[in-house]
């Protein structure tokens, strides 16, 4: 089985696709997913790139998702070093490479910046991968 931790951009990608998640691979999250991708598809239907219907369609892909998320003191604990280490002004996503660091093989992102700071750290695979 394959570990997988999936950010927010991730999700609602996969929600797009209407991707079908093979059963060898697990995906993970912290639990701070949820508002992420709450708060992401919100502002995609302010701008108007979303219709209201498309984002809850995308919200219920996402709340079916076999995701495990997390968020206890050792995971918050290991977000605060990986941002200090990395210079980041905040843990949001050294969550996302703290997780991956603790208990998956790769970090999957679409965010191309942050994909090549997390390389320092963890290993980072292409959205493709989980399909």
């Amino acid at each position: 089985m394959t570990r997988y931790v999936i950010r927010p951009d991730v999700a609602i990608r996969l929600a797009r696709d209407h991707a079908v998640i093979p059963p060898e691979h697990e995906l993970l999250a912290p639990a701070l997913l949820r508002s992420q991708v709450l708060s992401l598809l919100f502002q995609s239907v302010q701008r108007g790139e979303l219709t209201a219907h498309d984002a809850e369609n995308a919200l219920g892909y996402v709340r079916r998702l076999k995701l495990r998320l997390l968020g206890d003191r050792v995971l918050q604990s290991v977000a605060w070093d990986v941002a200090d280490e990395l210079g980041w002004p905040d843990t949001y996503d050294a969550e996302y490479v703290a997780l991956t660091r603790l208990q998956a093989d790769a970090l999957v992102t679409l965010d191309e910046r942050l994909a090549q700071a997390a390389k320092r750290l963890v290993a980072v695979a292409p959205v493709d991968d989980l399909t």
